[in-house]
This record gives C-alpha cells, sequence and structure tokens, in this order.
C-alpha cells in the first residue's frame, strides 16, 4: 500500500480556501469516484482503493492519502492530479 502526502500553500481566507477545497473534492470525485464529508477542518474521503484526507490549515492545505493495489501503480499520476487540481483552485 501507498501513500501520499502533499503539502500546499495558500494564501487565501477560511471560508475561500473551504470553498475551494470543496471544488478540489468534487474534481477528486469525478476522477476517480471519492466521497467525501467534512469533519471540523478536515475533509475526508473515500473511494474504490483510496481513503485519505484534506486539511485546512491557516496558510496551507496538506492532502494525505493512503492507496490500495491497484491505484499505488498510478501514484505517480494520482499526485500529479491532485497537485494539479490544488493549484488551479487554490492558487
Amino acid at each position: 500500500m501507498s501513500s501520499i502526502d502533499i503539502v500546499h500553500a495558500h494564501a487565501l481566507a477560511a471560508p475561500a480556501a473551504r470553498q475551494a477545497i470543496e471544488e478540489v473534492a468534487a474534481k477528486l470525485a469525478d476522477r476517480f469516484g471519492l466521497q467525501s464529508t467534512w469533519r471540523g477542518d478536515v475533509l475526508d474521503f473515500t473511494g474504490s482503493g483510496v481513503d485519505g484526507a484534506i486539511e485546512l490549515q491557516p496558510s496551507a492545505v496538506r492532502v494525505t492519502a493512503k492507496l490500495g493495489f491497484l491505484l499505488s501503480a498510478m501514484k505517480g499520476m494520482v499526485e500529479s492530479e491532485i497537485q494539479r487540481v490544488l493549484k488551479e483552485k487554490l492558487g
């Protein structure tokens, strides 16, 4: 099982950052079929072969995930897609 740990800096106010995280989660849901729920300032997500969280911090967003066997083989592609969407939505 592989894991992902990405920290992406942002300069957004908390409500705008939270909205951006919602948009990131929607993109990832479309791309990877994920379901997500908020737990405080953490958006937990799960799907076929992946479990993780997007944590809203004051000046950064941290994405952590554990990839199942099939997605482990595509770890580089999954990380690239997450980084691309974070950059698009959070700057």
